[in-house]
């Protein structure tokens, strides 16, 4: 008898262990964790993430998981949903080689669960490193983040629900029968048309992310409670590949299983900004800091970039997407301080109309061609005087390419944007989370009662 597509990674996720995991793969994870959980924590009080919290709080029965940033405790799919909907609530979280915000979905979905369940630190990384495996294979099976928007009009991270429904199952034990369950039980719950990104104040597309959490965390429930789906959601005739996979899908789910790891794949980032803006802050920044241009000076500005990237950023009306007003705030600031929120206010000052007029995107053609996927950026500036001065970027600072993040960069990171919370303690109980025998240690350094 022929084993199912959906069958072999079911057996394949009951079957990890975090003794299996190399040692940079597991302390990747760890960064992950405690960067995503930060962001929460940071994102509790914007709009998204407050709006969450609110809604979160309707079902505060019983208390399993925590809303990070808070003192309350819900119902583990509502703590997935608030803390999902926050960690991407102003762009502060990480990013991924495959696209999109693997992490505001899987590190919420698998820490509420954890928390729930008391589970060890080991478990929670073993879960993590799981979800991304299997979250970024089905973006990659569907033709990734790009591709689905463009083909299929779908936001990719709705199939990080169906990594996180594998890895919170995991946690609670699930057989691969259950398995196969709770991936056809998330499949129902998740879906996101990108009319989402035309929205104007950050509001839905944090919420998907938070959604698609709850849609992983209550799959995983609905089938350990014996709830039934199909029996191969992926390979069925009408299943995921046979609706939205591309040529080679399959090979795509299972090549290199248990091999490579996803989470060496992860970019940190260090503004409050869409992905593909950064590079492009990164070079002006060079540009100005090297030639010591001043801002009277400056005639044009213009960012080369790949296609895909210029159209996610290309005068946005969310501010925190919008390349335009994100780079000249940074010229008009010197960069950012996570600390600080420049928007509404800044748009009242007189000179950032009249620079950010000369600030325009084009596609770069080599960048197109040689990483028609990535967040690479050239930027050159012109001066009053005639120079024109160049800069480029290939990849940002945080991006996986460049070493990703350290454990200090981090620290500095949030401590800048977290000044009241207790950092310290957060990143030293994330480096040893492997020894924490129970994750509520970790979570509750995200407790806050102000």
């Amino acid at each position: 008898m022929d084993v199912s597509l959906t069958q072999t990674l079911a057996t394949y996720a009951a079957s990890t262990s975090i003794d299996k995991v190399p040692e940079q793969v597991r302390d990747r994870a760890k960064q992950i964790i405690l960067d995503e959980m930060a962001s929460a924590y940071f994102g509790h009080r914007r709009p998204a993430g407050a709006l969450g919290a609110k809604y979160a709080a309707r079902y505060a029965g019983k208390p399993e998981a925590l809303i990070l940033g808070s003192d309350l405790r819900v119902p583990a799919p509502f703590a997935a949903l608030a803390n999902g909907t926050a960690g991407h609530a102003d762009e502060i979280d990480g990013a991924h080689v495959i696209g999109g915000h693997p992490g505001a979905t899987l590190v919420h979905a698998t820490v509420a669960i954890a928390e729930t369940q008391h589970s060890t630190g080991a478990e929670l990384l073993n879960a993590v490193i799981l979800a991304y495996d299997m979250g970024t294979r089905f973006i990659e099976a569907c033709g990734g983040l790009f591709g689905m928007k463009n083909r299929l009009h779908l936001h990719s991270d709705s199939l990080h629900a169906l990594g996180a429904a594998l890895a919170c199952g995991r946690l609670l034990g699930l057989d691969a029968d259950r398995l196969r369950h709770a991936l056809a039980l998330a499949t129902f719950q998740a879906n996101g048309v990108c009319s989402l990104f035309s929205e104007r104040r950050h509001i839905s597309k944090a919420f998907c992310n938070g959604q698609y959490a709850f849609a992983g965390v209550s799959a995983a429930l609905m089938a350990a409670d014996g709830l039934e789906g199909s029996d191969d959601v992926l390979g069925h005739e009408h299943g995921v590949l046979d609706a939205w996979g591309v040529d080679g899908g399959s090979a795509a789910l299972t090549r290199g299983l248990g091999e490579s790891y996803a989470v060496m794949g992860a970019n940190f980032k260090y503004m409050r900004a869409g992905y593909p803006i950064h590079a492009a802050v990164e070079a002006a920044m060079d540009v100005v800091a090297r030639h010591s241009v001043a801002l009277e000076s400056i005639q044009t500005v213009t960012v080369g970039m790949p296609e895909h990237a210029l159209r996610v950023v290309d005068n946005r009306a969310m501010h925190n997407i919008c390349l335009q007003d994100m780079l000249t705030t940074a010229l008009l600031e010197g960069g950012f301080d996570l600390g600080r929120s420049h928007f509404p206010e800044i748009l009242a000052v007189p000179e950032f109309g009249p620079l950010r007029e000369r600030v325009s995107l084009v596609v770069d053609a080599d960048l197109d061609s040689r990483q028609p996927n990535g967040r690479g950026a050239r930027v050159t500036v012109v001066t009053t005087g005639g120079e024109s001065l160049s800069s480029l970027v290939e990849a940002p600072r945080g991006h996986s390419s460049r070493g990703g993040a350290t454990w200090p960069e981090l620290a500095v990171k949030w401590e800048q944007a977290l000044p009241g919370a207790d950092v310290r303690r957060m990143l030293a109980l994330a480096q040893r989370l492997d020894n924490l025998d129970d994750v509520c240690e970790l979570t509750e350094a995200f407790e806050h009662t102000g």
